[in-house]
């Protein structure tokens, strides 16, 4: 029920932060940018088991916080993918700031578009619809193992493999949910029946 709430509530706050979208434009949205509180980044890089050895793909990576914490905390490379080009620019900045700029890198452009290749973990904080039309470009595009983690959404009928719940206080005042979930999958090897 909780699920179900949560994702009543970011459909309505796409609604009201679309202002004067087309009702095509909103079912493709990933949903208005609502940051990831950092508890949350951090058990998703956990959960992943991310490495220096890996390379982060986050999907809607608004202000670039998972994939400049995968640089920083784990010593991964990484590549954030936004449709909002303030965002992008931001999260430059601030790898720049960083001095993380050799490591990460930033760019416009639709998900759904987005150049996979390379990805040992993708991360999204993506709506059910986004995530269900994402989930065949990821099966189609990743290589076996991969590990996709992400925050409160799942994959309808693909189950995850693990899921951990978070009870987050500053989370409320954003989406009326004190808690949020972190659910990992990985890729399978498609050739194996």
């Amino acid at each position: 029920m909780a699920g179900l709430f949560r994702s009543l509530l970011l459909s309505g706050l796409l609604v009201a932060a679309s202002g004067a979208h087309a009702a095509g434009d909103l079912v493709l949205s990933g949903g208005p940018y609502v940051p990831t509180p950092q508890r949350v980044v951090d058990a998703m890089l956990a959960v992943a088991n991310v490495s220096d050895r890996d390379y982060v793909i986050d999907l809607g990576s608004g202000d670039g916080r998972i994939v400049i914490t995968a640089a920083q905390k784990f010593g991964a490379r990484g590549k954030g993918y936004d449709i909002d080009g303030e965002l992008v620019e931001r999260s430059t900045a601030a790898a720049a700031k960083l001095k993380l700029a050799d490591r990460v890198s930033f760019e416009k452009r639709d998900v759904l578009q987005a150049d996979l290749s390379g990805a040992t973990v993708i991360t999204l904080y993506l709506l059910p619809a986004m995530m269900l039309e994402l989930r065949a470009k990821l099966m189609r595009e990743l290589k076996p193992g991969t590990r996709i983690v992400s925050h409160d959404f799942d994959f309808g009928d693909w189950q995850p493999e693990r899921t951990v719940n978070l009870e987050l206080d500053e989370k409320y005042d954003i989406t009326g949910s004190w808690s949020s979930t972190v659910h990992l999958w990985t890729v399978p090897d498609r050739t194996k029946k």
